[in-house]
């Protein structure tokens, strides 16, 4: 499982020639797709594409002088230092090199993710069969680890979901996620535990899941908000404004998402929770209680040295790289433009398919496939039904943006219709 995930495309898209070079797990478009040495035979779920599979085995975070590099290291030496056990080492285990590729089951159902949950569709993932996907958060190793007999851990990983394109969005990203799993004895620290609960056959409430004695649950709300608030201070500095939100996700209750007010504004930080007991359960954890939370290196990264899109993390050009070069993971870098070049804008107007099904992220995976990292935003501009006809026409602006030369007018005509003619051909839409 510990394993470095490369991959090459045996056919790639005409847009694409050239892109590629670097990989080495082919995918074959007819029959299989082969990821991180496992071959999946093609079905109805595959939509994972060769632009997307051309970034497994990139590990951005594994990297020591790129910026996710440097900040993944400083947030697990704040752990390192912060949680120490009784012999001198380190509470926290960490895991940064586990394949990408995970089960529906890891994914979302050891994690509780109901059956007809949107996060599931084809259109937020990237599935490479009916039963494997690219993980969509780190979060789905919880339970490979939890039943590995792991009580405190942190995994850190490229991620990957189908998404709109603009300059804070990508569809690969990379994750900091974390557990900790406390026994009674942890929380009480005491020798007589007699009278003393964790659990009850009680109600759910706002503050509490249902199994959880409402001291269970107030200890691990208030450690959680510790934990995190020293982070946030680690990387923020002391005197940051800090928040907390109500939030939900299906794998905690209470859930929480942490804001730090940064440059003027409030920026989600992370969200969190105490861990669903059930997930404890379905793991064969009868006598411990947890919490959990999951961060977004690229959104932090992008705040911490004030990188303006999301693109240049992808990047392998010298005045993007070297401003890096020196640093250290406390170094206070703040990214300086190296040049500005133009933008170029396009539209492309479109019927509907009648027949099937149209998902706007198929048309964002599509353009990608096209133009590469080129394509800076697409937004959808115009809307509207034929009153007569009942069909639907959306019109899309297409901004590109070399990040390292100027773009020529030829040069953007040529990927634009490429784009419209892929468009027609896979998409089943009608250009206007």
């Amino acid at each position: 499982m510990l394993e470095l995930c490369l991959v090459r495309c045996s056919r790639v898209p005409k847009g694409l020639a050239g892109q590629f070079r670097a990989f080495t797990v082919a995918v074959d478009q007819q029959e299989s797709i082969e990821v991180c040495g496992r071959k999946f035979a093609r079905d109805q779920w595959t939509n994972a594409t060769p632009k997307i599979l051309s970034h497994v085995g990139r590990n951005l975070h594994l990297q020591e002088k790129h910026p996710l590099g440097l900040l993944k290291t400083r947030i697990v030496n704040h752990f390192y230092s912060q949680y120490i056990s009784r012999t001198g080492n380190p509470i926290f285990s960490v895991f940064d090199r586990l394949s990408p590729v995970v089960t529906v089951e890891q994914n979302f159902d050891s994690l509780l993710v109901p059956k007809d949950h949107i996060s599931r569709s084809k259109s937020d993932c990237y599935y490479l069969d009916a039963g494997h996907l690219l993980r969509g958060h780190t979060t789905a190793h919880q339970a490979d680890l939890i039943k590995s007999g792991l009580d405190a851990y942190l995994t850190v990983g490229d991620v990957y979901r189908r998404d709109e394109i603009d300059s804070s969005h990508y569809p690969v990203f990379h994750q900091l996620d974390a557990a900790r799993l406390y026994s009674k004895h942890e929380i009480y620290k005491q020798e007589d535990l007699r009278g003393i609960r964790l659990f009850e056959n009680g109600e759910e409430t706002p503050e509490k899941q249902d199994v959880h004695t409402l001291d269970t649950a107030l200890f691990l709300q208030n450690d959680l908000k510790v934990c995190l608030e020293r982070l946030a201070r680690n990387l923020f500095g002391e005197e940051v404004d800090m928040r907390w939100v109500d939030s939900f996700f299906p794998f905690t209750h209470p859930s929480f998402e942490l804001e730090v007010h940064h440059n003027g504004k409030w920026i989600e930080l992370l969200g969190c929770g105490v861990t669903k007991q059930e997930i404890l359960a379905n793991c064969g954890i009868t006598d411990k209680v947890g919490w959990a939370f999951g961060l977004g290196l690229e959104r932090l990264a992008m705040c911490l040295y004030q990188i303006p899109d999301i693109r240049l993390f992808w990047s392998k050009d010298s005045g993007f790289v070297n401003q890096f070069r020196n640093a250290t993971p406390t170094s206070k870098v703040i990214y300086k433009t190296v040049s500005v070049y133009p933008q170029c804008t396009n539209d492309v107007s479109f019927w509907l398919p009648e027949e099937t099904e149209f998902s706007p992220n198929d048309f964002y995976d599509l353009v990608r496939d096209v133009g590469g990292d080129i394509i800076e935003q697409v937004t959808l501009v115009d809307e509207f039904t034929n009153p007569k006809t009942k069909r639907t026409s959306h019109c899309y602006r297409i901004i590109y943006r070399h990040m390292e030369k100027t773009l020529t007018k030829t040069e953007v005509n040529e990927i634009h219709e490429e784009i419209k003619s892929l468009a027609t051909q896979n998409l089943g839409i009608t250009l206007r």
